[in-house]
């Protein structure tokens, strides 16, 4: 899975006020080339947002972010989600996804906070708030001691930064949520997110062949 997300190399992260828009939403993504989203439990409607698209798109590789507790944990998972990510290390939760064997991506931004997930055996650590807490200076800073973490940052991060942060090795994918914002979904937008979804797909396949 974490393989997978490599290869797509962008997680949209949206955050859907109303459970209609997700098949749309997920399609308009597809189309676009990207076969991921990060679904967050900012709104009382992103369980059964989960649900329709897991259902519509059995192959799309669903994470749900912003889960807090273990209630949004269980249903997350219930309604199909691949991953659970957070915007910090909570150990209790570390505790209860490792234990139920949920995958579980949390957030860090200091090496406290690194060393702790390592303790808990987590080796894919979600950067976070990426641009605020020092973008890819800071990443570099923290990959010299913790050579066999990989991130995935996210907050602050838009297209012109992709080609920068997937150029390191040490960085499993980029979260973004430029591809397909709040309103964009909100007021139907579809074909404008479709079109940043082809425009993020193609930056990562040139970043991909550039690299070979």
């Amino acid at each position: 899975m974490f393989e997978e997300l490599r290869k797509i190399g962008i997680v949209p992260v949206v955050s859907i006020d109303d459970a209609e828009n997700a098949l749309p939403l997920a399609a308009a993504l597809w189309k676009g080339g990207l076969s991921c989203v990060e679904v967050t439990f900012r709104t009382a409607a992103a369980e059964r947002s989960i649900a329709l698209i897991r259902n519509a798109y059995p192959d799309m590789t669903i994470l749900a972010g912003t889960v807090l507790n273990k209630d949004q944990a269980d249903a997350a998972i219930k309604a199909g989600a691949d991953v659970i990510v957070a915007p910090g290390l909570n150990t209790r939760m570390a505790e209860y996804c490792l234990e139920r064997k949920y995958p579980y991506i949390p957030g860090v931004c200091t090496p406290s906070e690194i060393e702790t997930a390592m303790e808990y055996g987590l080796r894919v650590l979600k950067f976070f708030p990426a641009k605020a807490s020092g973008g890819l200076k800071m990443l570099e800073a923290l990959h010299a001691p913790y050579g066999d973490i990989r991130f995935m940052p996210t907050g602050g991060i838009g297209i012109e930064d992709v080609r920068e942060y997937l150029s390191k090795d040490y960085i499993l994918c980029v979260g973004g949520s430029w591809i397909a914002s709040t309103s964009l979904i909100s007021e139907g937008r579809f074909d404008e997110i479709k079109r940043c979804a082809a425009e993020a797909s193609a930056s990562v396949r040139k970043i991909r062949q550039d690299s070979l």
